[in-house]
């Protein structure tokens, strides 16, 4: 509130001051008690403001929102004179009180104060649902005649109990036949509706029981549809239903009931993938390619070997990105500059079709020294998918190499140094237009002549589909490649399979052309 103001006006020296009404206008309508005032405090002086006008000018005081005077007719004032005591001067006080219109109170029972007291020993009680109507001014506790009338009728004799209830403090039934009263109608009421729940429960137990059982028969029947019918496609499609000779390990028999193995149609899917090879044709595309080389794509295959032994990436990772890059390259003219962006590209989607976490795209970037930015990467992405027609179902010399290896038998070392002979295969420009089924088999041929294992087996040649005399010149390329002498800048397959974790199949020596057969 704003500071009050003095002016001196024309007609002399007198103090004005803001008509707010205070608290004291307001004052709690409550009847009026006697209002004693101590010695202390009347010996205090009262405060009062400055420019306070006097009492003897009675002014009309105001609301805070208005200009309407507050109706005086509803304010009555009390003068209680205060008698001094010795030599305390006399001071009025006047309180203001609003007497409100009379309200008629209405008695609230206390809590507990309608429960009925407890009964005697040896008494019983029967709980009853009857309407209650309250009286005003009335408590809801009942007589001591009524409840002596209440307790006579309960211990009356001739009251006949159900035969399929038995009377007890907990839960008290009563036939239709008593004495006939509303306690007596509720309570048979209330014990039908009881046994109505009870069959109706012993019904739903019943009907779910049955329900239950016709489920089961109705599932043992699905099982043994569903049993028929894959009985029927087996025979249909014939699948693992192969004929092995003789002197041939039929390894998928040995493991049919390995889960993990799939013997009932591994035949079968790799022999779908021997005719899916077709479809991914690679011809010689470097004399169409103006500036690229078969050392550049070398250092190409290099460099992504290692991005898949920095990443930890599956070696199916690399296979397909080997091939996405040499499909691209078939189809497609590429400058010296934009050849590594095909290969980041290519490796990314490999890992987004081989891997369960790939790598993301800010890692590719990273690999790439910065040369390239996002947008370049995204779009090559997209254009390699547009070129290869979004299929990537390609058969890789790798997923051959695994189930030749695993069908003959072979151990791990063995295992091991065809995948070094296969892997260093890559880098070489010479295998781009052969079938990946015979670089798999060229590959473990090399590897068991290295071992001093065995020749071709007619377990392999069984399940290759090959002779030796069919890949025979695949065998001399990749032989002929593992036998020249390594360069600085190509070390990485070298480096790699030289480890311990690799049985450093690397420093295997080496075979001629004319040892291998």
């Amino acid at each position: 509130m704003a500071p009050i103001k003095s002016h001196n006006s024309i007609l002399g020296n007198f103090t004005l001051k803001n008509r707010i009404s205070t608290r004291s206008s307001a004052i709690v309508q409550c009847p009026v008690k006697e209002m004693t005032v101590s010695n202390k405090d009347m010996n205090r002086p009262k405060r009062k403001a400055d420019c306070s006008p006097s009492k003897e000018n009675k002014m009309n005081k105001r609301t805070a929102f208005g200009e309407r005077n507050i109706n005086t007719e509803l304010l009555k004032t009390k003068t209680v004179e205060v008698k001094p005591k010795k030599t305390i001067s006399v001071k009025k006080v006047t309180a203001h009180m609003k007497i409100l219109p009379s309200i008629k109170t209405v008695h609230k029972p206390k809590q507990n104060e309608n429960l009925l007291p407890p009964a005697a020993p040896g008494q019983k009680i029967i709980s009853t649902r009857q309407s209650k109507t309250v009286v005003p001014n009335q408590t809801a506790v009942k007589p001591k005649e009524v409840l002596k009338e209440n307790n006579a009728n309960i211990n009356k004799p001739g009251k006949r109990l159900s035969n399929e209830f038995e009377k007890t403090e907990d839960t008290l039934y009563c036939t239709a036949l008593e004495d006939g009263d509303s306690s007596n109608e509720s309570t048979y009421f209330s014990a039908k509706k009881q046994h109505n729940l009870r069959s109706a429960r012993t019904s739903e137990s019943a009907e779910t029981q049955k329900g239950n059982k016709e489920n089961e028969k109705m599932e043992a029947e699905e099982k043994s549809n569903l049993t028929v019918v894959a009985e029927q496609m087996e025979l249909k499609l014939n699948l693992g239903d192969h004929e092995i000779p003789e002197n041939v390990v039929n390894y998928d028999k040995e493991n049919w009931n390995d889960i993990f193995q799939v013997s009932h149609y591994a035949m079968d899917i790799f022999n779908y993938l021997k005719e899916r090879e077709v479809l991914f044709p690679v011809p010689d595309y470097l004399d169409r390619q103006i500036c690229l080389t078969r050392w550049m794509r070398s250092l190409l295959v290099d460099w992504m070997v290692e991005i898949q032994e920095s990443f930890e990436l599956n070696h199916e990772t690399l296979y397909l990105g080997v091939k996405l890059v040499d499909l691209y390259l078939s189809k497609m003219t590429v400058g010296k500059e934009t050849l590594q962006l095909v290969g980041a590209a290519a490796m990314l989607i490999a890992s987004k079709y081989d891997e369960r976490i790939p790598p993301m795209l800010d890692d590719f970037l990273y690999i790439c020294d910065g040369a390239y930015t996002k947008r370049e990467l995204i779009r090559m992405e997209i254009n390699l998918f547009k070129v290869i027609g979004f299929d990537l179902g390609i058969p890789i010399s790798y997923r051959f190499l695994r189930r030749y290896a695993r069908c003959a038998k072979i151990t791990m070392p063995v295992l091991t140094l065809a995948r070094f002979i296969l892997e260093y295969s890559l880098m070489n420009y010479e295998t781009v237009g052969i079938r990946d089924s015979k670089l798999a088999s060229a590959a473990l041929y090399i590897a068991l002549r290295m071992q001093r294992i065995s020749h071709w087996t007619p377990t392999l040649e069984f399940y290759t589909g090959y002779k030796l005399e069919e890949f025979k010149d695949v065998v001399i390329i990749l032989n002929t490649g593992i036998n020249q002498p390594p360069k600085s800048q190509l070390m990485t397959v070298r480096n790699k399979y030289s480890h311990k974790i690799f049985f450093e199949v690397a420093k295997v020596p080496l075979l001629g052309n004319n040892e291998l057969f």
